[in-house]
């Protein structure tokens, strides 16, 4: 699993995930639970995670709504 996006906004990352779900690209959203370490006051990141095979797909998914991706 490659890291696709990274962001603490919830509309960004449901908006990303309903991209890929419509490409039939399967993410993995990381790190959900750690609103509970923080306190819910969104300050840590979550993380979408995508298969490597499926991964400049998604990053052209991604940027072609204007989502910025993570580059590695």
């Amino acid at each position: 699993m490659k890291q696709l996006l990274r962001t603490n906004d919830p509309t960004v990352m449901a908006f990303a995930k309903a991209l890929l779900q419509g490409e039939d690209i399967d993410c993995f959203e990381l790190d959900v639970n750690m609103s509970a370490l923080e306190g819910s006051i969104g300050i840590l990141p979550r993380r979408l995670m995508v298969r490597e095979d499926d991964l400049d797909l998604a990053r052209r998914a991604m940027r072609d709504n204007g989502i910025a991706v993570v580059d590695e």
